[in-house]
């Protein structure tokens, strides 16, 4: 492998464990109700554990309230189960074959275990980026028919992309916090 091909490999990587991160934190409940706060909720549905929007359909009717409509109506109490235990504090309700997710007002105690959720979802992505960084260095070292010199130089451009992810992430945590805490 070229060391152009490790670096784009390595940015790749990077940007993947950005935009993963990115996805992770759009699902932390805030004051307002949004369809991608259910994205990380896993239905047993089918002998399964499968993402909800898989098997039903999420809307945001109100500002304060999720609507669910399943796809098949008997995976009803299985939807409504799994969004109760998403840890997200949610307490859905159903009615026929519609499901109501109020969403109850975040007390100073409950945002700050969502910034405590949101902290270790950004140190996930930051681990990823690393991990990312680490393999790509390990490949550097084993490139033969190279001088030192531009393996050194292939580190550093590594690193540089490594640093800018980590940075992405710090802003992507920053801003969230902010929301999260915004009363």
């Amino acid at each position: 492998m070229t060391l152009p091909a490790i670096v784009t490999q390595a940015r790749d990587g990077m940007h993947k464990a950005v935009e993963n991160t990115r996805r992770e934190l759009s699902g932390i409940r805030t004051a307002k109700a949004t369809p991608q706060l259910l994205d990380t909720v896993r239905v047993e549905a089918y002998g399964t554990h499968v993402p909800l929007t898989q098997v039903a359909l999420v809307s945001a009717p109100e500002p304060r309230m999720l609507t669910v409509q399943p796809f098949d109506k008997s995976l009803t109490s299985a939807i409504e189960k799994a969004i109760r235990d998403g840890g997200l504090g949610l307490n859905p309700s159903s009615q026929g074959t519609l499901i109501r997710v109020p969403l109850p007002m975040l007390s100073e105690e409950r945002r700050r275990d969502l910034v405590k959720v949101c902290g270790k979802l950004a140190e996930e992505g930051r681990i990823a980026i690393r991990q990312a960084r680490s393999d790509a260095m390990g490949r550097i070292k084993k490139v033969e028919g190279v001088s030192d010199d531009e393996k050194e130089r292939t580190e550093k451009e590594v690193q540089k992309a490594t640093d800018e992810a980590v940075h992405q992430v710090d802003d992507l945590l920053k801003a969230k916090e902010a929301e999260v805490l915004e009363v």
